[in-house]
């Protein structure tokens, strides 16, 4: 049931910002476009506006070095009805700390499994890792999270206030660009799509054996060494929207070997494009493929790609038009807490008329 409360200023904070090119990213850049056509004013406190140093092992992900209070000021700045905290590095942990000690309402997200990507990194243990997230995620009113599976294992680990918050896709831009064919059953082409890093598991992609050749579309810090091991892949770099969605609408199967995305925002852009995908039947993959004959889930991930080979590519795009940033963002808006109490608020109103008055 929707809210009744209806802000008009929202302030966003979250580590994950230009020019870094990821899902979190794209989503949030389609939300806060989506808000502003409802005539919602949309504020967005990122790294773009401290001092900045590279993640350790991630270069091209710049953290920001500031204090809570300083956050907490650049919050107070924007005079923001609602606040909602889209990561759990820095600067979510300091607007988080700073919301607690001026008793502001707020709401979090959930977009990625960094328990999973930091072990796989590093090797800390992920039980570890979820006692920490539970904590930064505990003083929220509602944890957005993209997809019902995630929520139920969410819900396992003690995490509360969860609330569904799907995703969408433009579809403006994510539609077939070349006349629909039928797969090349001599050289049909597989694609992937995303950042080249070992929390990605590109190589059980890589080492398929399949008819055909194999595409990747993407950066990260495996990107030299897998580029020398598999020569024969055709490697395009990070590549805008336009041109990805011309890449899709060129390929034969989207391939998703991830198994800890918490949704996989590519594999929609993909299937707008009119391309069936592969994949594991795990979080992410469950949710957004379904049973929507859009894809093949398979724990036999070379099998998921010839049985993907077979889909309609119309049973694509039709299955990716039950996703659109209107209801995506409608529901992000209807999660939404006030920043201070209805009483707080009136006080802080009649403060700021006070001078005008006398």
């Amino acid at each position: 049931m929707p809210s009744q409360f209806k802000p008009h200023r929202i302030a966003i904070v979250t580590d994950a910002w230009h020019p870094q090119v990821n899902g979190v990213v794209r989503t949030l850049l389609n939300t806060a476009s989506q808000l502003r056509r409802m005539g919602v004013q949309v504020e967005i406190v990122s790294p773009a506006l401290f001092k900045t140093i590279p993640c350790p092992s991630y270069p091209e992900i710049r953290l920001a070095i500031t204090t809570a209070r300083r956050v907490e000021r650049c919050i107070a700045e924007i005079k923001p009805d609602a606040l909602h905290i889209a990561t759990e590095g820095p600067l979510g942990w300091a607007a988080r700390r700073a919301a607690i000690r001026q008793g502001w309402g707020f709401t979090t997200a959930y977009h990625t499994r960094f328990p999973e990507y930091v072990n796989a990194r590093i090797g800390i243990p992920v039980s570890w890792l979820y006692r920490l997230f539970q904590a930064f995620h505990r003083p929220s009113s509602a944890v957005l999270v993209p997809t019902e599976t995630l929520m139920k294992e969410l819900d396992a680990r003690g995490f509360g206030n969860l609330t569904y918050w799907t995703r969408g896709v433009s579809h403006d831009i994510f539609f077939p660009r070349c006349p629909q064919q039928s797969p090349n059953p001599v050289s049909p082409i597989f694609i992937y799509v995303g950042r080249l890093a070992v929390e990605k598991n590109i190589e059980a992609f890589l080492e398929l054996d399949l008819p055909g050749v194999k595409w990747v579309a993407g950066e990260g810090p495996l990107g030299d060494e897998l580029r020398r091991r598999y020569p024969d892949v055709r490697w395009t770099g990070v590549l805008s929207q336009p041109d990805l969605a011309e890449l899709y609408s060129r390929a034969d199967v989207f391939v998703f070997p991830s198994k800890t995305d918490t949704f996989g925002l590519v594999m929609v852009e993909a299937m707008a494009c009119g391309l069936p995908v592969a994949a594991y039947p795990v979080v992410g993959p469950i949710d957004v493929i379904g049973d929507g004959g859009a894809g093949a889930l398979d724990p036999d991930l070379r099998q998921a790609c010839l049985s993907a080979l077979k889909i309609p590519r119309v049973k694509a795009i039709s299955h990716a038009q039950t996703f659109t940033w209107e209801l995506a963002t409608q529901q992000f808006y209807d999660s939404l807490v006030p920043l201070r109490s209805p009483l707080e608020a009136q006080e802080r109103q009649s403060e700021s008329l006070t001078p005008l008055t006398r």
